[in-house]
């Protein structure tokens, strides 16, 4: 990780890309209950995306620089498994 000024500028680009995926899948459907659940969907999303912001301005540990690594380790992982379940999702919404 470069930077927290980097981390959070990539939690914004690919949430902010699964938001765009997820609202194209949510214009294609007719029926209202499907265009609820990838609305849904983008509300868990932006509530992580929050959280996920939240973690990186407040890291755990200070003093010690292997937790501080750990700790955006740990959000790296987070933000890459949420916006991967977030497709996992839309695509079985589209399918």
């Amino acid at each position: 990780m470069a930077n927290k000024r980097e981390l959070k500028k990539d939690i914004r680009f690919l949430t902010e890309q699964v938001i765009m995926d997820a609202l194209e899948v949510a214009a294609s459907f007719d029926k209202d209950e499907d265009k609820k659940k990838a609305l849904d969907i983008i509300i868990e999303l932006t509530e992580r995306h929050n959280s996920l912001l939240s973690r990186a301005n407040h890291p755990d540990g200070k003093d010690n620089p292997k937790l501080v690594k750990k700790h955006y380790n740990t959000i790296i992982s987070d933000l890459l498994d949420s916006c991967n379940d977030a497709y996992e999702k839309l695509g079985k919404l589209s399918s």
